[in-house]
């Protein structure tokens, strides 16, 4: 049975080799995932820069009081929908997604159609 620091570090693998090709650009930066069992955290990235440019997690005080729990499906949705808004305040609409290692299912995927529903294109 894999422990939960096993499952952590395949994921760290998978992440790495995805995070060889996927590169964000100032033309395209790169929207980054990270989910824990109790929140969900996204984030825009210049990898060229190493800057952030937006930031989004369902911790966030305007997130926060509307969320019934922060590591559910809905939560995910609005974390997307905020990382969206910020991100086409910033000027950025096209993104490369990263989704962290992690399955293209669930969670992720709800933030990740979210933010496209949302305006952003990737």
């Amino acid at each position: 049975m894999l422990t939960k620091q096993d499952k952590n570090q395949a994921r760290q693998v998978r992440h790495d080799r995805v995070r060889r090709k996927v590169m964000g650009t100032t033309a395209r930066p790169r929207l980054s995932v990270f989910r824990s069992n109790g929140h969900i955290y996204a984030q825009i990235v210049v990898d060229e820069t190493g800057n952030t440019l937006a930031a989004a997690s369902s911790l966030d005080s305007e997130l926060k009081g509307q969320l019934k729990s922060g590591g559910n499906a809905e939560a995910a949705k609005a974390v997307g929908r905020a990382i969206a808004r910020r991100a086409l305040e910033k000027g950025v609409d096209q993104v490369v997604f990263d989704r962290g290692g992690y399955l293209y299912h669930g969670r992720v995927a709800a933030l990740a159609e979210a933010a496209r529903e949302a305006g952003l294109k990737f």
